[in-house]
């Protein structure tokens, strides 16, 4: 922090720029070059944005969070490889359940998800958080015959 609140001083130097035409000077003070100062390093944070945003799949998706139930985190903590699985497991098949209606996507859903087991409190707080595409693919195609998919949004 105390790079960053000092960030360009004239202590740390820097250069002096003057105008023979109008006669204005000005002074450019050095950076702190601290990796979280929002003035030094805005241009590799937007440089940085742009690769992740580059990454990002072009298609709609929605951001799910299942939390695992406060009564069950003191056991979960002692038996951490099942009551993870079981909450991946769990929350997948929710989802997958609701794609499969028509009301909803009518359709398998593709889906990114993350296990987080602490809270921003640095709290003990297991909960799973998931992308799913806003599509699926559904099997179309007459019985007997080889299957085909097509992509189906709501």
């Amino acid at each position: 922090m105390r790079a960053i609140e000092q960030c360009r001083p004239p202590a740390l130097g820097g250069h002096v720029y003057h105008c023979p035409d109008c006669d204005e000077t000005q002074y450019q003070y050095h950076s702190c070059r601290n990796r979280h100062c929002p003035k030094c390093q805005n241009k590799n944070a937007e440089q940085w944005l742009k690769k992740q945003q580059d990454m990002l799949l072009p298609v709609p998706y929605f951001l799910l969070t299942f939390t695992l139930p406060s009564v069950l985190r003191r056991v979960a903590r002692s038996h951490q490889k099942l009551f993870y699985h079981l909450l991946f497991r769990a929350s997948a098949d929710a989802i997958q359940q609701l794609a499969q209606d028509p009301r909803f996507v009518g359709g398998q859903m593709g889906m990114v998800g993350v296990l987080h087991t602490w809270g921003r409190n640095l709290s003990y707080h297991p909960h799973y958080i998931t992308w799913p595409l806003a599509g699926g693919w559904r099997r179309t195609g007459r019985p007997g015959c080889l299957p085909e998919t097509t992509f189906c949004s709501p």
